[in-house]
């Protein structure tokens, strides 16, 4: 009887584990996840979940890395949001190949459109001067719902804290790769300069990708949901017929 008891249990709490996969996958993130060191265009693309059952978020706000300033970002317009730029003074100034680099962004927000719940909005960016110096680039989000609700994408991943709830996006700035002649490539696949930022108006096709991949985690965690419930409820009723001694079933007869 312990036996099964203890069996119903364990199928009960897979199925609860399971039924948070997706949920628990559902982070503000960023793509491409790396690129190279010093690479001169890249389109960097900002997918935002929504995670509330009955509000929309309607404000998000970005935080670009400050202490290795990307030299110039632009924002892709997208229909219904309108985005707003902040400008901050650097202390030291950035030298590029088009001229010294004084004032970078420090802040993009969106506003006036909405995530409706169980939707998700990618908010793709033309990011041009990556730095060197580092192999880490964190981007904080802030994100509002209408429901007054704020949820702050900002905590960093550390050996003190590996799995934060609210982890802030991040992009990994690998070594840079020489090209043939000793020169240093800047550009990444599928990078678009600032004439063709309208141009990427549709997720890419690793976006796309990703996001394929997470609702097939989602489908996954909630067919194993599903057998474990099961398994949870056939246990408990073995374990209800099972014999007890003496002859008679662990459920009485009536008279």
């Amino acid at each position: 009887m312990r036996t099964t008891r203890a069996l119903a249990a364990t199928a009960l709490a897979v199925a609860v584990m399971a039924l948070t996969v997706g949920v628990a996958s559902a982070h503000v993130t960023i793509d491409p996840s790396s690129v190279p060191q010093g690479t001169g265009d890249a389109t960097l693309t900002i997918r935002v979940p929504n995670e509330s059952d009955a509000a929309s978020t309607v404000t998000v706000k970005v935080q670009l890395p400050q202490d290795h300033p990307i030299a110039a970002v632009r924002p892709q317009e997208l229909p219904g949001w309108t985005s707003t730029v902040e400008m901050t003074k650097l202390a030291t100034p950035i030298t590029t190949d088009d001229g010294t680099i004084t004032d970078v962004a420090s802040t993009i927000t969106w506003t006036g459109g909405k995530i409706p719940p169980g939707e998700f909005e990618a908010f793709p960016i033309l990011a041009s001067g990556f730095p060197t110096g580092t192999d880490t680039l964190t981007f904080k989000a802030i994100q509002t719902y209408d429901n007054g609700d704020i949820v702050s994408w900002i905590e960093v991943t550390d050996p003190s804290n590996p799995n934060p709830e609210h982890p802030a996006p991040t992009i990994a700035l690998t070594a840079a790769v020489a090209e043939p002649g000793g020169a240093t490539a800047t550009t990444t696949p599928g990078a678009a300069s600032p004439s063709s930022a309208q141009a990427t108006a549709a997720p890419t096709t690793e976006n796309a990708s990703s996001d394929d991949s997470t609702r097939t985690l989602a489908i996954a965690g909630l067919i194993v949901a599903v057998v474990g419930l099961a398994a949870a409820a056939v246990a408990i009723m073995v374990a209800r017929r099972k014999p007890t001694p003496g002859g008679r079933s662990g459920t009485p007869r009536p008279s």
